[in-house]
């Protein structure tokens, strides 16, 4: 294996990362994974970093992480869904530190945005792209011309008096028991939301559930094209090592 990126992926229940070979857009080893520590702060999170990278070859490249959060040049700025003791960390510097690799943070929804448009469902779309996971909330990432425009936060958008998530997130289809068309019919106010303020060229539509597109997709009543994301779980861990290489390049 030649020396790679690697991307982490760390959410609530685990810590996923592998290498990732750029050119094909794709891991270049099975990925590996760590469960999440609890309490899950900066240093004990580190510490699972570094045992996630002894199981890969040594490197010296880049390593791309996303973190369910507002990145502000490696500064974490917000822990809705993790340990508070992260706000104003510089994470960037933490895990640098702690790996003696170069590490750069982004926020998982931009991470999995932007390698939907390199290498995904958007590949070759150029103009803005709007790539939207729907989950337990719902992460957003704002593309132009393969531009990330980082921290778009769309899920906390106010759409008939609610945010737009506690409505149309996948959770509050399980929470409510919807029906997909009643979902969809939720998804079809959010999106043309979406539509009025940013005109974009495409939307693409990630998380888990993004599966059982045939079941509510073709049911979302919108102008704009919409389409479901391709690289599923693998999306997150791509584009944080591409979200760090180019860092360290631009250095």
């Amino acid at each position: 294996m030649t020396d790679l990126p690697l991307g982490i992926d760390f959410g609530g229940t685990g810590i996923k990362g592998a290498p990732v070979d750029l050119d094909a857009g794709a891991f270049a080893a099975d990925r590996a994974k760590i469960a999440t520590p609890r309490p899950a702060t900066p240093e004990a999170v580190a510490a699972v970093f570094r045992e996630l990278v002894s199981r890969f070859p040594v490197s010296t490249s880049p390593v791309g992480v996303t973190v369910p959060a507002v990145v502000h040049h490696g500064v974490v700025g917000s822990a809705a869904n993790i340990d508070d003791s992260w706000i104003g960390t510089d994470a960037d510097a933490v895990f640098t530190e702690a790996l003696g690799r170069e590490v750069h943070v982004v926020n998982d929804a931009d991470a999995a945005g932007l390698a939907e448009v390199e290498y995904g469902a958007a590949r070759g779309h150029r103009g803005l792209v709007i790539v939207t996971t729907l989950g337990t909330g719902i992460g957003s990432a704002l593309i132009h011309d393969h531009v990330l425009v980082p921290n778009s936060e769309l899920g906390h958008l106010e759409v008939e008096g609610h945010n737009a998530e506690s409505r149309a997130a996948n959770s509050a289809r399980e929470a409510e028991d919807l029906s997909w068309e009643e979902w969809a019919g939720r998804l079809t106010t959010y999106y043309r939301t979406v539509e009025r303020l940013f005109s974009p060229e495409l939307i693409v539509v990630g998380g888990g559930v993004s599966k059982s597109w045939d079941k509510f997709g073709p049911l979302i009543d919108i102008g704009t094209e919409i389409v479901p994301a391709t690289l599923q779980n693998k999306a997150g861990i791509i584009g944080a090592a591409l979200v760090a290489t180019r860092a360290a390049t631009e250095a």
